[in-house]
């Protein structure tokens, strides 16, 4: 069931068994799936026109959401650039009897409007009105330059056979199944296949079942096809006191040519619990190589660029070594 409400919807349904990943509640991968579809219809009922997944910003996964809940996705264009469109998704979940759902995790998302051609469109200018919406707006403009820092430093860096991390590399083909409204492969499909490989890495390296507590810097560089062959990489770049950071790459091709594009990187935090549901200290991962060392400074650069969005701060094991007397004074999630 959906609601639609100027340039907000919200989609309501229930959290299936089949929803549930290795942890006992539903997968990172599942939550950004749902992420990506209301959001998606968020910038379709606003350009009037078919949308592409461009960008997921910094999500956090606060609490985990599980069978049987009912789970609201609120998705709101909050500001449109030419041809984009921002927009704040919250996902929060509760107990269908009532009650007030709880926020679970929360992101900016932005699509793109593209013509017949795949060529993006101009969109109408969204222009806030309520104290809320203002706010909202200027958040997210404050979180472009962060973003555009991300991408610049994302992409500056190279990955080759040359690291000794932990790292694993799932291929399959994109199946039918996995199709979007515009006849190719699904954003949220393609960060579901980014939760599962960063699953598979973290565990491995740390010997228990692990769940992501973060992902972010999610950019789709070119449309994945059905058919295509997919490679999702997935590769240890640094370790904090508990979360395991992984870079993962997601590239495609026709199977008749042998060429593989990349389509999709991001960075992935992972984290293993005890049974109270606690985030637990993991091995310290000590890079040996050039480039074992290079891409662990570049996850440190990272922490500390994400360290400067508003409301954010540097994690408790940078703050400890660099700056310890901040350690507190300052709120807001950075990963572990």
């Amino acid at each position: 069931m959906s609601e639609t409400i100027a340039n907000s919807v919200t989609l309501r349904f229930l959290a299936a068994p089949t929803d549930l990943g290795h942890s006992g509640s539903v997968d990172a991968g599942t939550v950004l799936e749902w992420v990506d579809k209301a959001a998606y219809a968020a910038a379709v009922g606003w350009a009037k026109a078919y949308c592409v997944t461009a960008y997921v910003g910094n999500i956090h996964f606060a609490d985990p959401v599980n069978s049987g809940d009912m789970v609201e996705v609120e998705a709101t264009v909050v500001y449109t650039g030419r041809s984009s469109m921002h927009i704040r998704t919250v996902v929060s979940s509760g107990d269908p009897r009532g009650g007030t759902p709880t926020m679970r995790s929360q992101c900016i998302v932005i699509f793109v409007a593209v013509d017949a051609d795949g060529k993006p469109m101009a969109v109408k200018p969204f222009e806030p009105t309520t104290n809320q919406e203002i706010h909202q707006r200027d958040d997210a403009l404050t979180r472009i330059k962060v973003r555009e820092e991300i991408v610049d430093a994302m992409k500056a860096e190279e990955y080759t056979d040359a690291g000794t991390a932990e790292c694993v590399v799932l291929r399959f083909l994109a199946a039918p199944t996995d199709v979007n409204w515009g006849g190719k492969v699904h954003g949220g499909i393609v960060m579901k296949w980014i939760d599962e490989a960063a699953y598979v890495c973290a565990t491995r390296y740390c010997g228990n079942d692990t769940v992501a507590v973060f992902s972010g810097g999610v950019r789709f560089y070119r449309p994945l096809l059905i058919g295509h062959v997919v490679e999702v990489e997935a590769r240890l770049v640094y370790t904090g006191t508990k979360g395991m950071h992984i870079a993962v790459h997601v590239r495609s091709g026709d199977p008749k040519s042998g060429e593989m594009n990349l389509t999709t990187y991001c960075l992935t935090v992972m984290v293993t619990r005890d049974d109270a549901g606690n985030s637990v200290p993991v091995p310290s991962w000590v890079p040996l190589t050039e480039e074992d060392k290079r891409l662990h400074a570049h996850a440190r650069e990272l922490l500390e660029i994400r360290g400067r969005a508003p409301g954010n701060r540097l994690p408790n094991h940078l703050l400890q070594a660099e700056r310890p007397t901040a350690q507190g004074t300052t709120a807001g999630n950075v990963p572990a």
